[in-house]
């Protein structure tokens, strides 16, 4: 297993901070210069910023936002349905009427700021579409 680096440097001396990336992701701002927007829509991503030109459509986020999304809502929502005891004695019915629509707001919600600060910390550990940290394939 690979520790990612906290501070990643490129040829040409710049240095890049995954938690500067991660803040500038979560407020979905380019995490590169934190001025141009992230996503062209929902979570349609840029794919160039608008401000400083960096290439944002490079990083893939496939399916790690919604992993996180679903541990988070997971754990904040449904993880306390099922441990408070005064919920075991309320309908059924009232159970889903009230619980799937907040666990949907709850998730969709919080998806596109996951997912900046996905793309976030894939800028500051300069990773790229052919990196063999994240991929499974044998070197």
């Amino acid at each position: 297993m690979t520790n990612l680096p906290l501070a990643a440097t490129a040829d040409d001396g710049e240095t890049r901070s995954v938690w500067t990336g991660m803040k500038r992701g979560m407020k979905r701002r380019c995490p590169h210069c934190g001025e141009g927007k992230l996503f062209a829509g929902y979570l349609k991503v840029e794919p160039v910023c608008a401000a400083c030109g960096h290439a944002n459509g490079l990083y893939r986020a496939d399916d790690g936002p919604a992993y996180f999304t679903i541990l988070l809502v997971g754990h904040l929502i449904v993880a306390p349905l099922l441990a408070l005891s005064f919920i075991a004695s309320m309908s059924p019915i009232l159970i889903i009427v009230l619980g799937l629509p907040l666990t949907a707001a709850a998730t969709l919600g919080a998806l596109p700021y996951i997912k900046g600060a996905w793309i976030g910390v894939l800028w500051g550990t300069r990773a790229s579409p052919g990196d063999e940290m994240l991929t499974d394939k044998p070197y």
